[in-house]
């Protein structure tokens, strides 16, 4: 833990918090401590097609921004998809090869409209491509890996990957405790404005876009912090107490554990729902 001087002048803990492990806490507080807690860690289940998926668009996304924009064009980006292809979780090859030629389609497309020298729809310089942040932000420092920075007219834009089923709207980017976090983060790190945050689906070829400003960049900053001295404060009970894991970590059962990588521990979970085949989730 990270320390800071406190009003009265003592050491205050900064509680160390990614956006996926705040939002595991939120979602289910026994998902939470098997996850992030629990030493050795439980097993968990299998590749889904879906992280497959998205895994393979953005590494073959983050090698073609890489390059100087001369050097970016739709078939490099094909041709990055099918070398860091891969099948797991997929129903069987079949299907993994639709996947694989619509992954080839989605990221030459996408590429072509904004990344190439002369691109209809241009989205600026990128200054970080899966660039970790870490910066202390209030009580907490707040850490992850963004997708994608970009510069645009003397600000930093934060970028984040889609390949889901959903198509994300305005809202969705505007609720996104990650994008927040990630825009208190930069001005931290790159001392850097950063109001605007997106979310770019290369599925349907859309960009949800948002521009916070300080007030709804301080509410998501608030809601962090609860969550953050929350799960601080369960973990250093647990050490002190483990005899209540199920009162600090009791779970939360519901339609989306069928799709719990630890629904296999927890048996609240798995009579709540069914398990999700292993390419449930992925666009059509």
């Amino acid at each position: 833990m990270s320390l800071q001087l406190g009003l009265d002048g003592m050491p205050a803990r900064l509680v160390r918090v990614t956006p996926s492990r705040l939002a595991t806490w939120e979602d289910c507080r026994r998902r939470y401590r098997l996850t992030y807690l629990d030493r050795p860690t439980p097993a968990r289940g299998g590749p889904r097609a879906a992280s497959t998926l998205g895994a393979v668009v953005h590494n073959a996304l983050h090698a073609v921004f890489g390059e100087p924009p001369a050097r970016r064009s739709g078939p490099r980006a094909a041709a990055e998809v099918e070398r860091r292809w891969s099948s797991e979780g997929f129903r069987d090859d079949a299907q993994a090869a639709v996947y694989r030629e619509r992954a080839r389609g989605w990221v030459a497309e996408y590429v072509e409209r904004h990344a190439v020298t002369d691109a209809p729809e241009p989205q600026g310089d990128p200054v970080g491509l899966e660039r970790w942040l870490s910066a202390p932000v209030g009580t907490i420092v707040a850490e992850g890996r963004a997708d994608r920075l970009d510069e645009r007219d003397g600000e930093v834009v934060v970028v984040d990957y889609k390949t889901g089923r959903r198509v994300p709207d305005t809202e969705d980017v505007r609720r996104s405790p990650a994008l927040a976090l990630y825009a208190l983060a930069v001005r931290r790190v790159l001392r850097r404005p950063c109001r605007r945050v997106e979310l770019h689906h290369l599925p349907s070829g859309t960009v949800a876009v948002a521009d916070h400003d300080e007030d709804s960049l301080a509410a998501h900053r608030a809601r962090a912090e609860a969550s953050a001295a929350g799960l601080a404060e369960a973990a250093e009970e647990w050490e002190v107490a483990p005899r209540r894991t199920e009162d600090l970590f009791p779970p939360a059962p519901g339609p989306r554990c069928g799709a719990c990588d630890v629904r296999r521990h927890c048996p609240e979970g798995r009579a709540a729902a069914p398990a999700d085949v292993a390419w449930a989730g992925l666009a059509p």
